[in-house]
């Protein structure tokens, strides 16, 4: 049974840090894409960046709206992808998740992912 467990949220101040991790039981990282997305209250899930594991380094993609600020990395010893955020920003403020096993569409596509995590709460505040 695949799960994917999602940690390091919580609340920090503008301008702060914070680390994501995903760890992975069940499923091996292969040549699917991993991803990050996101869901502030109201608004869809939209993917934040992702991350497609290729032996040595992986390939990376990034929204606008997080990129230079959002770094996706992996560790395939410990069948982890990570996110570090900094510079945050309030609107920032979202329950974030980790997808894996895209089968279809693009990375942005919640909808062509197999797995998914519970999510963790990252609230930042001016």
């Amino acid at each position: 049974q695949v799960q994917l467990v999602e940690s390091g949220g919580g609340s920090v101040q503008a301008g702060g840090s914070l680390r994501l991790a995903c760890a992975a039981s069940g499923y091996t990282f292969s040549n699917k894409f991993l991803g990050w997305f996101r869901q502030a209250p109201g608004k869809e899930r939209e993917g934040v960046a992702a991350i497609f594991p290729l032996t040595g380094c992986g390939i990376t993609y990034y929204a606008d709206s997080v990129k230079g600020r959002f770094t996706i990395s992996q560790d395939n010893a410990k069948n982890t992808v990570f996110q570090q955020m900094n510079s945050l920003k309030t609107e920032d403020t979202a329950m974030y998740y980790c997808a894996a096993d895209l089968y279809r569409g693009n990375w942005r596509d919640a909808n062509g992912y197999t797995y998914w995590g519970q999510g963790t709460q990252v609230t930042v505040s001016s």
